[in-house]
C-alpha cells in the first residue's frame, strides 16, 4: 500500500460524502490541558461543517493538522477507512463495508 498522507484522507472524504462515520477516540480539553480519552468511543455518523475547514476537512469534530498527524488505515467490526493521531486527539473516519 501507498504511502497515506492528507491528501489521501482529503479524498477519502470527497469520494465518500454522506456515507462516512467518525469516532473520537480521544480528543484535547482545555479544562485539563491534555488529551481526554473517550470510555465508549463508537463510530456516529459525520455531519459536514463550513468551520475552519482547513483543519476539519469539513467534516465536524476531525482534526487534521497541516503537518505532524499519523495516519493509519483501518479495517473493523464492518468499517474501513484511517485512523488520524495527532497532537489534538485519535480520530477515526470510516465507512461502513458490510451489515454487522
Amino acid at each position: 500500500m501507498s504511502k497515506i498522507t492528507r491528501t489521501t484522507i482529503k479524498s477519502f472524504i470527497r469520494k465518500n460524502q454522506g456515507n462516512l462515520f467518525i469516532k473520537t477516540k480521544a480528543e484535547f480539553n482545555g479544562m485539563i490541558d491534555g488529551i481526554s480519552y473517550a470510555q465508549n468511543a463508537q463510530f456516529v455518523p459525520a455531519t459536514a461543517t463550513e468551520w475552519n475547514v482547513d483543519r476539519t476537512l469539513g467534516i465536524s469534530g476531525l482534526t487534521v493538522l497541516s503537518g505532524n498527524n499519523l495516519f493509519q488505515a483501518i479495517k473493523y467490526d464492518g468499517f474501513e477507512g484511517f485512523e488520524i493521531y495527532n497532537c489534538c486527539g485519535t480520530f477515526e473516519i470510516a465507512i461502513k463495508t458490510d451489515a454487522k
